[in-house]
């Protein structure tokens, strides 16, 4: 009848309601997209530029990132697969602590290297630069080095841990291309990482040992495959689609 609410529309109103209350008490983690800056886009626009630079071994193009993994170990036998049913692993799990990945690919090449430490520390860093430069990359002329702004990703871990002529040496063999802050999504260190959680690091594993077998496995098997990432996001798809990270520029 016109003018009277049935209980079901009244329980569908309150449902509706609470669902639509603001919750204060729950915070979740986003990356914020920035308003206009100039800052964020030239630092994007640089790496953008970077990639779309044609293959030159001379002067490769090297993606860096850092990951970590929790270990957890069983605390009851796992039972095999059988006929109709999978792999069984009890819920509950003993925590061994920490491994950190840290993440180099040539995008162009395919080509991928992880080394696995227990630490993430400026001397971690430097020495995997240092394998960079002097074994992955001997005969480079300059490496353009693609990565976040992580506060140990800069020159002064170098300086932390080789002597000022070593560090002065790399560093004249590495030129810097930073990911403007909440733009990291520009790195594709962070795809390849995340292909290598998907194929490799899905599931519990206890030591860094065992990750290291696994993640060299993987990385064997995927380099023998030359698996590229295919970079398509160009500086006019930029400019249109993200034209409102742009300062306004009046004549």
């Amino acid at each position: 009848r016109p003018g009277v609410t049935g209980a079901g529309e009244c329980r569908n109103s309150a449902a509706s309601s609470k669902k639509n209350d603001i919750q204060p008490w729950i915070v979740e983690s986003w990356c914020i997209r920035p308003v206009a800056s100039a800052d964020y886009v030239w630092r994007m626009e640089d790496v953008i530029q970077t990639y779309l630079r044609p293959y030159d071994p001379d002067y490769p193009v090297i993606c860096f990132d850092e990951t970590f993994k929790q270990l957890f170990g069983e605390v009851r036998p796992t039972q095999g697969p059988r006929p109709g049913a999978p792999t069984r692993v009890d819920y509950e799990y003993e925590r061994k602590g920490v491994s950190h990945q840290l993440m180099m690919c040539e995008p162009l090449r395919g080509w991928r290297h992880v080394r696995v430490t227990a630490h993430r520390t400026r001397r971690d860093y430097a020495t995997c630069l240092r394998e960079l430069v002097e074994v992955q990359y001997p005969q480079a002329i300059k490496i353009r080095l693609v990565q976040d702004n992580l506060n140990t990703h800069d020159g002064a871990s170098l300086y932390e841990a080789f002597c000022p002529t070593k560090a002065r040496e790399l560093l004249d063999r590495i030129e810097f291309h930073y990911t403007p802050k909440h733009g990291s999504w520009l790195n594709m260190a962070e795809t390849e990482i995340s292909i290598m959680n998907r194929q490799c690091l899905d599931r519990r594993l206890d030591s860094p040992e065992k990750i290291a077998t696994e993640i060299a496995a993987w990385e064997n098997r995927r380099n023998a495959l030359q698996a590229r990432i295919h970079w398509t996001f160009t500086l006019a798809v930029a400019r249109q689609k993200l034209h409102k990270l742009y300062p306004s520029i009046e004549d």
